[in-house]
């Protein structure tokens, strides 16, 4: 027994002395306390990792702008059409090619149209028709007694005597009033009547939908009291050389 017990104490002194050798090394274990190291603080394992990783960055950047342009949608070229001007009126030929010259001459060819144009009806005070002697012998005596009239000689009206033409239907009620005063039979009516007018007419390139429309038909209404612009329906005949 007591041979038995020395050994025991041998071989615990043994253990002692180099159970750390003989055993597994301990493993460092990260607590959620400890600091985990910096990112500057990291380094590459070689110079060939950093050139594979820089590598990938180019190639990564250079596919997102190559998609990127992809993406993008090209600008649409904005193609200029022909429209067709109109503008008046003019009281001849020559003042309608006047105006074209002073516009610079636009577009490649131009046209005066001539166009017979019915105009608001005149307020007309008038002794109605009567036998021809009769009113003969009326416009005589209204002559004499210096009131401005005219004999009406031909028409639906003919044989009847005008006391005057207005534009103003005041006037003529007031020029009425008048008459009556002086005991003539006199009435108002309508006195209908047309202008021959002359319209200047070219083509000109423009944008449709840049506004350039709606710029072009401000500016001439300036100066015109008919503008009508619109897409030509055909192609144009020149007529006059600009």
């Amino acid at each position: 027994m007591r041979w038995f017990a020395v050994a025991l104490i041998l071989i615990n002194g043994a253990l002692w002395l180099y159970g750390d050798k003989l055993g597994p090394k301990p493993v460092a274990v990260v607590t959620e306390r400890q600091a985990l190291p910096r990112v500057a603080d990291l380094k590459p394992l070689s110079p060939e990792a950093d050139l594979e990783v820089a590598g990938n960055d180019v190639m990564l950047a250079e596919g997102e702008a190559a998609q990127a342009a992809v993406d993008v949608p090209p600008e649409r070229e904005e193609v200029p059409l022909s429209f067709c001007v109109r503008l008046g009126w003019f009281d001849s030929k020559e003042g309608a090619r006047k105006a074209y010259r002073s516009l610079g001459r636009p577009g490649t060819d131009y046209d005066v149209n001539e166009e017979e144009r019915e105009l608001a009806p005149l307020h007309w005070v008038i002794i109605p028709p009567q036998p021809e002697d009769r009113a003969l012998d009326m416009f005589r005596n209204l002559q004499r007694r210096g009131i401005d009239s005219y004999l009406v000689t031909r028409g639906e009206n003919k044989n009847a005597i005008s006391l005057g033409l207005f534009e103003s239907r005041r006037a003529a009620e007031n020029v009425l009033a008048e008459k009556k005063r002086q005991n003539l039979n006199a009435i108002l009516a309508n006195f209908p009547r047309n202008q021959l007018s002359y319209a200047l007419v070219f083509e000109d390139q423009l944008v449709p939908d840049s506004g350039a429309v709606g710029v072009a038909e401000t500016d001439y209404s300036e100066n015109f009291d008919m503008v009508e612009i619109r897409r030509c329906e055909g192609v144009a005949t020149r007529s006059e050389n600009p």
